[in-house]
């Protein structure tokens, strides 16, 4: 889960990233994705810890990560480690992002890059499911509506969940876990759905 957003809210420059068309291309692969929802969920890192969670070799990760740093999403935490042990960090808290129209292709492979970090957020608590406890396994929830909407009250929708999903409390990797906690993924998708050809051809009623 990268905490990426699309919702029609302002940035906070302090903590927040608006993705240009050279992050789009940085992020057009899904290992990238990952690393940094990784490194957002749950602090600093090294290469190695990081590669173990995704099932990669740490080479592969580190490559990764330096791109990333090269794009300005990630840097090395300096007060960690050494010369053979790097750590890196998350540079921002949420990416934020809004389709220009600039570059349709690295827009795409951005896009599919999250969709398949939400996929294998969904399979790893499933893969988790019957160990949860009764109270969890009854609050997860997978739901899914069509509705018949303009573009203007689609992006009324997304704001709208926005603002609910604000409402409660971010995870702190550093902070204390509140008593009674887990950490819960939402994921929202807002899209709209490819209709079939006849599905907009006129009836015919003779």
């Amino acid at each position: 889960m990268t905490d990426d957003r699309r919702w029609p809210h302002s940035p906070d420059p302090q903590t927040d990233v608006v993705i240009d068309a050279k992050g789009l291309r940085a992020l057009a692969h899904p290992v990238r994705v990952q690393l940094i929802g990784l490194l957002r969920k749950n602090g600093p890192s090294t290469a190695t810890k990081l590669a173990e969670q995704l099932g990669l070799n740490s080479g592969a990760t580190s490559y990764h990560l330096r791109q990333l740093a090269a794009s300005g999403f990630v840097a090395e935490d300096t007060e960690r480690g050494n010369a053979r042990d790097r750590w890196w960090k998350s540079v921002h808290r949420t990416s934020w992002w809004t389709d220009s129209g600039d570059d349709p292709e690295a827009a795409l492979g951005y896009l599919r890059s999250i969709v398949a970090a939400h996929t294998l957020t969904a399979q790893t608590a499933l893969n988790a499911y019957e160990t949860m406890t009764p109270e969890w396994r009854q609050a997860t929830d997978l739901s899914d509506m069509v509705l018949q909407l303009t573009p203007e009250e689609a992006r009324t929708l997304a704001r709208e969940m926005s603002e609910v999903v604000a409402r409660y409390r971010r995870i702190d990797p550093g902070g204390p876990t509140p008593e009674g906690t887990d950490r819960v993924a939402v994921i929202v998708q807002v899209l709209p759905e490819p209709q079939a050809a006849d599905d907009n051809e006129p009836e015919d009623r003779s």
